[in-house]
């Protein structure tokens, strides 16, 4: 399995499409309690136009879960690491939830990595201390399927989750195997991140789509955060938190175009 030894971890990553090719670099980050399977309805397609690098956020999947807190600059630093290690010299940028906030700090502290920037259901600042605290503490002590009944069923509306049961017991699966550690030590890092002031200095092309029924990250934070960056689009979807599952073709499709569109005059 492909790792890489960034920012003093273990980084587990995964290229599709032709990684010798010339075609851009789209890097791909997952939200938290997720791993990078979550990207698995857009791959085979992105894979077709960019050479797409998906990577397991620290604390998830098979990436190392070192002791925490984590930090935005750790979570930071593991993407630029991570270009490093590869070579990139810059590359457009997906992330969701979790992986938004990685995007607003890279794109406004680094803008010569950044192409284009999507951001997908987040906003400048997830949650308040009395979520993300306790939320912490239960998964160190409880363990992660002691927080999947209450945390699940808000990734996804009630409708999405009766009609795709397969779907929602992968999802299911993936986070009750999450590093119980890296979980709470990422919850710790979003309790500290509020990026209001970095929203602003963002010039790179940013779309920002948020979900209609999304509790965690709102659509009144998603337009917030669009109207934030400087010439930002916003689109929303029929889905709640993890839209890119739930409205896997529109999703796709949405970020495709804008991928492609020609660069503003």
């Amino acid at each position: 399995m492909p790792y890489a030894a960034v920012n003093g971890i273990e980084l587990y990553y995964r290229i599709d499409g032709d990684r010798h090719g010339n075609a851009p670099w789209l890097v791909l980050s997952n939200s938290l309690g997720s791993d990078m399977s979550m990207w698995t309805p857009q791959v085979a397609e992105w894979s077709k136009h960019f050479r797409v690098l998906r990577y397991d956020t620290r604390g998830h999947g098979h990436s190392e879960a070192p002791h925490g807190p984590y930090t935005t600059e750790q979570l930071t630093g593991d993407v630029l690491g991570l270009l490093d290690t590869l070579r990139i010299a810059r590359a457009h940028f997906c992330g969701i939830s979790m992986g938004g906030l990685t995007g607003i700090a890279l794109a406004a502290r680094h803008p010569q990595r950044i192409g284009r920037l999507v951001l997908a259901n987040t906003a400048a600042r997830i949650g308040s201390p009395e979520i993300w605290v306790a939320r912490a503490a239960r998964a160190r002590n409880e363990g992660m399927a002691a927080l999947a009944e209450s945390v699940l069923p808000r990734w996804f509306t009630a409708d999405f989750i009766a009609r795709e049961p397969l779907v929602f017991a992968f999802i299911r699966d993936v986070f009750v195997h999450t590093d119980r550690h890296g979980y709470a030590s990422n919850c710790e890092a979003i309790d500290a991140a509020d990026l209001h002031a970095e929203a602003p200095v963002i010039t790179a092309p940013a779309l920002v789509i948020s979900g209609t029924h999304d509790l965690a990250a709102t659509p009144e934070q998603g337009r917030a955060l669009a109207q934030a960056i400087p010439g930002a689009r916003y689109f929303e979807l029929d889905a709640a938190h993890i839209s890119n599952v739930e409205q896997a073709d529109t999703f796709t499709r949405t970020v495709l175009d804008f991928l492609q569109a020609d660069p503003p005059a």
